[in-house]
């Protein structure tokens, strides 16, 4: 049976999975819950100074796939509202009641040292397993001079972390990264210079995630007014993949431990996300939009992929991604596959063959048969293995990719072709 225990930035979990500091962490209440489901631990809901801030109603806008799917969930929803007294409390007492769980309290604050210290203090005297600093918000927060608005000045990033590091000795110290940014490594590395154990990341990506017609606002409508949110789920995965990647690239970041968080509602997402090189996970919409059981596929799913796999613990496959993430220039420039398609399998749609005749490389002939049916047959000498047939696709594994014989040796642009910035910075 696989094992599923980790330690991130200090802190050993019984399982990766924390829920995220958002609204399912925001009482003790849903910690509880959460832990009775089988979650290893919670970033309880960003803490701020009293007086506490006042949230609006409504606080969340979503985005659809054609078909109706919720892929993508803005909020703009603000820091905890709750008094920060009642807060500490109730952290203190789920410490005691769960001392197998972890705990992580996020802070945020201006930018003040004696605001981030003593606040940081009062947190850790809770008996929290470690702090985590939220540099990400992007909205509301961010025009008070908090949030984002430090998460992007990598000054900032480093002076904020070594202020709470040096408040909290030797307790975890989490730095939570914005994606709205130009360069995620400069934040990452800015947060390691200021003494961080780890960060998380990401957090979420300014955004409307749309407009509604009748009103004439940005959804959600607060009055007749909108504004710029936060965008998590699904749709963000690609975004904090990308990011943990080029941190763990990075040689001046490639040791730094990362809480990877965006779009992970799945145990497939899990361990993509550590087979990047995460050490930890943090779930928050997933849980918002099916409830705190969907830990028990995560958990489930993960262990019985690493048990066909061979793979007993966590480490045994984590990174193993991150060597073949390579820039652009250094692909198989020569690397040659060619679209198939079983026959059998064809359901006749025809979705490959207008994909590829309307915007690709008219490379897909329809073939009529004497029965009346229709065959649809790939020209090899038209396809240049784009692979949008495949995706387009509505049946699985009926359009798949095949090299082609007598591919050439591996093949990468000359050195004098490559990126004249990134050889300069060299």
């Amino acid at each position: 049976m696989a094992d599923l225990r980790c330690t991130i930035g200090g802190v050993d979990s019984i399982n990766p999975f924390w829920l995220a500091s958002a609204p399912p962490t925001d009482k003790k209440y849903n910690a509880v819950r959460a832990f009775e489901a089988g979650w290893g631990g919670a970033v309880w809901k960003t803490l701020g100074e009293d007086p506490p801030v006042v949230n609006v109603t409504s606080r969340y806008g979503i985005h659809r796939s054609f078909s109706g799917d919720i892929v993508g969930f803005n909020n703009i929803e603000l820091i905890s509202d709750r008094p920060l007294d009642v807060n500490l409390r109730e952290i203190e007492e789920c410490r005691k009641e769960w001392p197998d769980r972890v705990i992580i309290g996020s802070m945020m604050a201006p930018v003040d040292e004696q605001a981030w210290k003593e606040l940081a203090v009062k947190i850790a005297n809770a008996g929290v397993h470690g702090i985590e600093l939220n540099l990400g918000c992007p909205h509301g927060m961010c025009e008070r001079g908090m949030g984002s608005a430090i998460g992007q000045v990598p000054e900032f990033v480093e002076q904020t972390t070594r202020w709470v590091r040096e408040a909290v000795g030797d307790l975890p110290v989490f730095t939570k990264l914005t994606p709205n940014t130009t360069d995620i490594v400069l934040p990452a590395e800015a947060a390691l210079k200021g003494g961080a154990d780890a960060v998380s990341l990401i957090n979420t990506v300014n955004s409307i995630t749309s407009i509604d017609l009748d009103q004439m606002a940005p959804t959600p409508v607060v009055d007749g007014k909108g504004t710029h949110g936060g965008y998590c789920g699904t749709a963000v995965k690609p975004i904090a993949l990308h990011m943990v990647a080029e941190i763990l690239r990075s040689a001046e970041t490639r040791d730094l431990q990362i809480s990877a968080i965006g779009g992970i509602e799945t145990w497939r997402d899990a361990a993509e996300f550590i087979a990047l090189g995460a050490h930890g996970l943090q779930v928050c919409t997933a849980a918002m939009l099916y409830g705190f059981r969907i830990i028990d596929d995560m958990l489930s799913g993960l262990s019985h992929w690493m048990d066909d796999k061979g793979y007993r613990t966590l480490e045994d496959f984590r990174g193993l991604a991150t060597p073949n993430v390579v820039d652009w220039n250094a692909l198989n420039m020569n690397h040659d596959l060619k679209a198939r398609i079983d026959s059998e399998k064809c359901i006749e749609c025809g979705r490959c063959h207008i994909a590829c005749e309307d915007t690709s490389h008219q490379a897909i002939d329809i073939i009529e048969q004497a029965d009346g049916s229709k065959r649809f047959e790939v020209v090899d000498d038209n396809c240049v293995g784009c692979n949008l047939c495949m995706h387009v696709c509505p049946v699985s594994d009926c359009i798949t990719m095949h090299a082609v014989e007598g591919d050439v040796p591996y093949v990468t642009w000359p050195e004098d072709a490559r990126n004249p910035l990134k050889t300069a910075a060299e």
